[in-house]
């Protein structure tokens, strides 16, 4: 199915530089290859929409994992989506320009039990032999938030909700965001097309035996920049792993739909780098693995 694309630009990013923070151990968890700082989009490409006209999805098209399952037929109305996850540098705008403050950090400053954000430890990382995730008591958006075109992560359903409404958006429900994704792969016929092809991989996932080795393949060994990787073939970036991202669809009491995978998910344990496969999140859990992007029903000037 053949999509015309329209783009159009939303919003200049904030210009101040955020300022690098020290990192503890178990938040070193990103090692990205010595050409990731000269990959990625230019400034002129971030904050880019992509128009998706209206069609029909076959939601859960070849389904894997039990959740997936059954297919169902949708009709589905036009949309704008942003054609990256939302950055540090877009994120930090957004904090600049009203206060906020996320859930993990308001659980810090007031002490909560559990507060702070899940973290995954890489392998080569301090403390690996002993653990692979750990409850960063510390840990924030702002962690990683040095790395201005990386996608902004620790961050909750609720923070990313918060962002949209200023942004002038939403985020994408689940059937939005798996039709977008399936229309964007190389081969429609074959759901693994948006993390490989036969000259290896197309997006930030994990090559080689999770969680003891990562071979980094792909270019990475944690989080890519924005735009590290090929756009696929309607315009969109890393809709196939880099961080899961938060849709608006609930899941189940207390969880909501996270989809297209993340540089953890590998060929032995989670093959969940296709537009099918969907995950249950806790609302209120955030993660260095986690981010999102956001939708917008008609193209409009705003932040």
């Amino acid at each position: 199915m053949s999509i015309p694309l329209s783009r159009y630009r939303i919003g200049a990013l904030g210009a101040a530089l955020v300022a690098g923070m020290a990192l503890s151990a178990c938040n070193q968890t990103t090692t990205p290859s010595p050409s990731s700082s000269s990959c990625g989009l230019s400034i002129d490409e971030l904050g880019s929409y992509v128009q998706i006209h209206s069609g029909t999805l076959v939601k859960g098209n070849n389904p894997i994992y039990p959740e997936e399952r059954s297919s169902e037929r949708f009709e589905v109305d036009a949309f704008w989506i942003q054609t990256h996850e939302v950055t540090n540098a877009q994120f930090q705008e957004f904090v600049d320009a009203t206060g906020y403050v996320t859930e993990a950090e308001r659980g810090i400053a007031e002490g909560r039990a559990g507060a702070g954000s899940a973290v995954f430890i890489h392998p080569g990382a301090a403390n690996e032999e002993t653990v692979t995730w750990t409850l960063g008591e510390t840990t924030t958006w702002r962690s990683q938030s040095e790395r201005l075109n990386a996608p902004v992560v620790h961050v909750t359903k609720q923070d990313a909700e918060a962002y949209a409404n200023w942004a002038g958006g939403r985020l994408p429900n689940e059937v939005e965001w798996e039709y977008a994704a399936q229309l964007g792969l190389p081969d429609p016929e074959n759901q693994m097309s948006g993390a490989y092809s036969e000259a290896g991989p197309r997006a930030n996932t994990w090559q080689g035996i999770f969680p003891t080795a990562d071979t980094g393949e792909d270019g990475f060994r944690g989080i890519a920049d924005v735009g590290c990787f090929e756009a696929d073939k309607i315009g969109l970036y890393d809709m196939i792993g880099n961080v899961w991202e938060w849709t608006d669809t609930p899941f189940n009491a207390g969880t909501h739909t996270i989809k297209g995978g993340s540089f953890l998910c590998a060929d032995n344990f989670c093959r969940r780098y296709r537009p099918a496969a969907r995950q249950p999140q806790e609302t209120d859990f955030s993660s260095n693995h986690i981010g999102f992007r956001i939708a917008r029903d008609t193209p409009s000037i705003g932040n």
